[in-house]
């Protein structure tokens, strides 16, 4: 989905114009990979935009950074105060919003430490990640040929921009072979992630997720769902899945802030079917805590006001 230019983005502690918002060619990062970013999301809400999780996103930029062991300049703070001013200046209701943090112009070669840490953030208005039908009836799934990075190759546990060539390549595999999303296993076999998101199967009305020592990112809509689905009092598991488990699942969905909560309908042509009961639910009720509609949950939202 092309991006929809807006005017301003924040670099560094000002806001310029989208046009002059450029890097050097030897920009670290751009030859490395050596950099760390969020997906956040704003929503509309009867008091004006709001973010979802704003500051829990910020923070784990923070750890992010500090897996990479780069000294980030803004205090989390400082970096969400940043968005909303971001976001005023944009005039945007409803938006996408990319922090990235990343090793700048200067230096040359693999010791990224003389490097200048740099820090922008950009938002603009993105509709769903996978598509409106997708939201309503769900995505074909593909196991990946390409296995998910062992914790002992890269710091998966941080959201690193390099670490993305291994979600690219088996996103882009399972689109050559007509369908819509992957899913990676991890080196033991056991099911990780998909590309950009986590994964839940329901199972005899439990709901299970793999854990974070699959090699799962720690989601932050993850961990938003596992607390909306006991709330609403299923159960609720952090277990080792196989292959199998999907291909037998009564329902089965991918959560993330870019796709926000489909369903899945198939995996490697096995059918789940149209999206479930539990998964309906727990779909609807998210949707209405990010639109500010659920009183519950309103600590989430942080609200961008003048």
């Amino acid at each position: 989905m092309p991006i929809e230019k807006t005017a301003k983005i924040w670099m560094d502690g000002q806001l310029v114009d989208w046009d002059d918002a450029n890097i050097h060619v030897l920009t670290h990062t751009l030859h490395y990979g050596s950099g760390v970013f969020e997906g956040i999301r704003a929503y509309p809400t009867s008091d004006g935009p709001a973010v979802f999780r704003l500051t829990d996103h910020m923070r784990r930029l923070h750890q992010s950074a500090h897996l990479f062991l780069m000294d980030l300049p803004f205090s989390v703070e400082e970096l969400v105060e940043a968005t909303r001013a971001t976001i005023r200046v944009n005039r945007v209701d409803s938006c996408y919003i990319r922090p990235i943090v990343y090793l700048g112009y200067g230096e040359m070669g693999l010791n990224p430490l003389p490097c200048p840490v740099n820090v922008s953030i950009a938002v603009w208005p993105w509709g769903t990640y996978l598509g409106e039908e997708g939201i309503k009836h769900g995505v074909r799934m593909k196991i990946s040929s390409w296995r998910r990075m062992d914790p002992n190759v890269n710091p998966v546990a941080a959201k690193g921009t390099g670490i993305y060539i291994n979600s690219s390549l088996a996103k882009v595999e399972a689109i050559k072979a007509g369908y819509d999303e992957a899913i990676l296993l991890n080196t033991q076999g056991f099911v990780a992630e998909c590309t950009g998101e986590n994964l839940f199967v329901v199972k005899d009305g439990a709901l299970l997720t793999p854990p974070l020592s699959s090699g799962a990112l720690e989601g932050v809509t993850r961990d938003s769902v596992m607390t909306i689905a006991r709330d609403l009092g299923y159960e609720v598991h952090e277990t080792d899945l196989l292959r199998s488990d999907l291909y037998a699942a009564d329902e089965a969905f991918l959560t993330g802030t870019a796709a926000e909560i489909v369903p899945m309908r198939a995996v490697d042509d096995r059918e789940i079917g149209e999206p479930g009961e539990m998964t309906r639910k727990i779909q609807e009720t998210y949707f209405a805590v990010v639109h500010g509609e659920v009183e519950q949950y309103k600590h989430w939202l942080d609200y961008v006001r003048q």
